[in-house]
């Protein structure tokens, strides 16, 4: 019992949601024997408004169940979950499972305009879901404009009950959840920018777990604390649930181990650093330094960012507190506690860290990478331009508006559902089918840019025959600057086979893919100036979204979607939608 009276101490320093999860994988580690677990978990989300203050500002926000971050969904590999989501809300929302492979049952994506329509007010959706080879942390958040800044939380998704983990046992799994606070109302931002045709306002502060941090004003009580025992092992379970920001993690003093991305096993390494993109989620382990009684150390992230917008170079910071010790850290002491995290553009070091992911690729969990390819595909994705509106005065470049796109088609989300007019085969007027396979009109993509930087726009997807092995190569552009574009594929986990900087050659890049442990993600970064390859197998029918996760980008147009045609057996065809599935 003193494990699990511990584990309650820490609900003095984490948000509600976040001290129930400490609590319910503390009782799932410490007694396990003692509980029965069903094979049907079921939840309900209330999407209600919620006054939240930090940095001294009172914002009315939205929330599920009145948390922030929200409440947790956990799950063993295999369970079957049912979330009942109520809209109490003036605003349409829907929820998307990031990472969740969802075989079969694209009815409960969640992305607005594309799997379903979104709830509206007074209405409820339950989304259906069965939880199928995979194990680790993934994240729940909205998916419709902007509304994922404050509708967000964590799904762990726990080993079978006679599984064990393969890396040492924890002493305690902890969630952290980095995020964004906007003082004003994220919707006005994202709306003027798109009305403007210019950048969005950043945020005001970035948090661990809800919270700023005390690098902040106004934020010295509102500091994430994370006690813990010398000599200890912790599995902290890592989410990138930012808005626009990748960001760099480290604890002060220590060293940390790789042993999962994106819910899946990698042969695990030690590092100072994680860098993780909006969506991508890590678990990593964390050894307490021996006979230390009362110490404090910071843990802290701030931003990686390339390119010529604008960014918030600002840090939050947590404290990793040995010992029951609450005095307040003196200003004078809070330098030699932080970190040292790269510099703000350290792309080097991204890449580096980027290629020590490697599957774990064990008998158990094998990596299952095509070896051949069926459909290959090369796809640029970059921000780009278009026409200021008659009449109107624009704040893009040269008074334009700025435009994101995949292949120079800026993707247009129609007023239905795609998968279900695809369907109901009612797609006139609602998509097509015709998403070029490369782009039409090629240019140097890392070099000088072409003069027309205007983008087409269009509804345009790709359509792929079941089980179809699938290469896909993302080239980044530099035509307003070179980015890096978190790619989230939803449906599908995919291995990353190559990646590297310049314009991708096909004539000898292939030949250096590695088809034996890639790493397998369901997000990933186009590195700046340069290219990312992935593979995967077109396995699980329904409309699937690929889009960047920086959502101002997505706002923007960078995303586009795929149609998994159905398969020759019962199993492998999309099943009809659920009765109770959003009307537009």
């Amino acid at each position: 019992m003193a494990a699990l009276q511990l584990q309650l101490q820490l609900q003095l320093h984490l948000p509600s949601s976040m001290a129930a999860l400490a609590v319910f994988l503390c009782v799932v580690s410490c007694f396990l024997p003692e509980f029965a677990f069903g094979k049907t978990r079921h939840y309900t989300f209330h999407i209600r408004y919620h006054n939240a203050t930090r940095l001294c500002h009172t914002v009315k926000i939205l929330t599920v169940n009145g948390q922030l971050p929200g409440p947790p969904l956990v799950a063993r590999e295999g369970d079957r979950v049912l979330i009942k989501v109520v809209n109490h809300v003036a605003e349409n929302v829907t929820i998307h499972w990031h990472g969740v492979r969802q075989l079969r049952t694209g009815w409960a994506d969640g992305p607005a305009y594309v799997t379903q329509c979104p709830i509206q007010t007074g209405h409820s959706y339950t989304y259906n879901f069965t939880v199928a080879g995979q194990r680790g942390t993934l994240l729940w958040h909205a998916h419709l404009s902007w509304l994922r800044v404050t509708l967000h939380g964590p799904i762990v998704i726990l080993p079978r009950r006679n599984d064990s983990y393969p890396f040492q046992k924890p002493h305690r799994e902890i969630p952290i959840i980095f995020g964004e606070w906007f003082n004003v109302d994220p919707e006005s931002v994202i709306q003027q920018a798109l009305q403007t045709g210019g950048g969005p306002n950043v945020s005001d502060a970035y948090t661990i777990n809800g919270l700023p941090g005390l690098l902040y004003n106004c934020s010295s009580k509102d500091t994430f604390k994370l006690k813990v025992k010398p000599g200890k092992t912790y599995l902290l379970r890592l989410i990138n649930a930012a808005l626009n920001d990748e960001l760099f993690f480290s604890i002060a003093n220590h060293t940390i181990t790789v042993v999962d991305v994106d819910a899946v096993y990698v042969k695990p390494f030690e590092t100072d650093v994680v860098l993780l993109s909006p969506g991508q989620t890590s678990n990593v382990l964390l050894k307490t330094k021996p006979n230390l009684t009362n110490a404090t150390f910071f843990m802290a992230a701030r931003p990686y960012a390339t390119g010529q917008g604008t960014f918030d170079n600002s840090t939050t910071v947590g404290i990793l507190q040995y010992g029951h010790s609450s005095a307040a850290v003196p200003a004078s002491q809070i330098p030699s506690l932080l970190p040292n995290l790269p510099a703000i553009n350290d792309t080097n070091f991204v890449a580096n860290f980027s290629r020590k992911l490697r599957s774990l690729a064990s008998e158990k969990f094998p990596a299952n990478v095509p070896q051949t390819v069926d459909k290959k595909f090369f796809f640029t994705a970059g921000l780009g331009t278009a026409p200021c509106p008659k009449n109107a005065t624009c704040q893009g470049p040269n008074g334009t508006k700025f435009a994101a796109s995949v292949n120079n088609v800026s993707f247009a989300l129609p007023s239905t559902a795609i998968m279900e007019a695809y369907f109901t085969r009612r797609a006139n007027g609602v998509y097509r089918t015709d998403f070029p396979a490369k782009p039409l009109f090629p240019f140097n993509y890392t070099g000088t840019p072409p003069n027309n930087t205007f983008l087409s726009n269009s509804t345009s997807l790709v359509v792929l025959p079941f089980n179809s092995s699938v290469e896909v190569v993302l080239q980044g552009t530099s035509i307003l600057g070179a980015e890096s574009h978190p790619l989230h594929l939803h449906g599908f986990n995919f291995f990353i086979v190559g990646e590297g900087f310049g314009n991708f050659d096909p004539n000898k890049d292939p030949a250096n893919f590695n088809l034996v442990d890639p790493v397998e993600r369901n997000t990933a970064g186009v590195p700046a100036g340069g290219w990312l390859a992935f593979r995967f197998f077109a396995d699980n029918p329904g409309v699937w979204f690929m889009h960047c996760h920086l959502d101002v980008h997505t706002s923007w147009g960078l995303r586009m979607a795929w149609i998994v045609l159905d398969g020759p057996q019962p199993n492998q065809k999309l099943p009809p939608p659920p009765a109770d599935l959003p009307k537009c």
